[in-house]
């Protein structure tokens, strides 16, 4: 039977009630986004959890489900496109800040709750599909020594793809093929990604955006960081029962600690 727990979290960096779903007893946490504009409710409404339930009943994993606020930032394509990506700072904030200690502090005797900041190798797993995919992947490059494992299916890697040619400091820190691109081969988080482990996937078919996952790949090549990009066929579409398989599929890879 798969515990399940509604979370009641109110945010200081986004003003507002962000309820969490939690799913499971015991395990690596992961942080799982939903897709653009999703909600909380998605991981368990869109099947999720039947998928993942073979390593959550075992006590492998926990899933964390947040709340996304997309429509007001990403998708608000006719909005203030300064204001958009600051209210997505934000919510970035409430994540990395807020939620990942609270995690921590859930998840065993090393939490660092505490210090209202991530504790060193807290090793938590993000996991997303389409945007959710692409905001998984951004939080694992940004945040290192938060995030250590990621996950994402389908996801779009360019932030242009949602704010044109707009660009500021901080559109630009949240767009993983731009900072990448212009990351130095020296820089401290080059070996923290090689210590870390990421899978990144995409199908060739309908709705899929095959170019931005091969835009990383890439780089991810040309810097020496072993992420597994995987490209599934011309077949796979843009869709729940695609990821439903990959996430099977990847998750094995992700919760094994060993070095491969």
């Amino acid at each position: 039977m798969m515990k399940k727990e509604i979370q009641p979290y109110y945010s200081q960096s986004l003003q507002r009630e962000m309820p969490v779903h939690i799913y499971g007893h015991a395990g690596k946490p992961i942080l799982y986004i939903p897709c653009q504009d999703g909600r909380a409710w998605d991981f368990e409404s869109f099947h999720m959890t039947d998928t993942l339930a073979p390593w959550i009943e075992s006590g492998e994993c926990v899933v964390w489900s947040v709340d996304t606020v997309d429509a007001e930032t990403w998708s608000d394509a006719g909005g203030d496109p300064w204001w958009r990506i600051r209210r997505h700072e934000a919510w970035v904030r409430y994540l990395v800040w807020e939620l990942a200690p609270f995690i921590l502090s859930r998840s065993g005797p090393d939490g660092g709750l505490g210090s209202g900041r991530p504790t060193q190798g807290a090793g938590i797993m993000t996991f997303g599909c389409s945007l959710g995919g692409g905001h998984a992947l951004n939080l694992y490059l940004r945040f290192p020594e938060v995030f250590d494992r990621c996950l994402a299916l389908s996801g779009m890697y360019h932030a242009s793809y949602f704010f044109g040619d707009y660009m500021d400091e901080l559109v630009y820190q949240n767009s993983p093929a731009d900072y990448m691109a212009n990351m130095p081969p020296d820089h401290p988080f080059i070996e923290k990604y090689r210590q870390n482990r990421a899978v990144l996937c995409t199908g060739q078919g309908p709705w899929e955006e095959p170019w931005s996952s091969r835009a990383m790949d890439q780089r991810f090549r040309e810097l020496g960081i072993p992420v597994w990009v995987d490209y599934w066929g011309w077949d796979v579409s843009h869709d729940w029962p695609w990821w439903h398989r990959q996430a099977a599929y990847f998750l094995p890879y992700l919760l094994n600690e060993r070095t491969e």
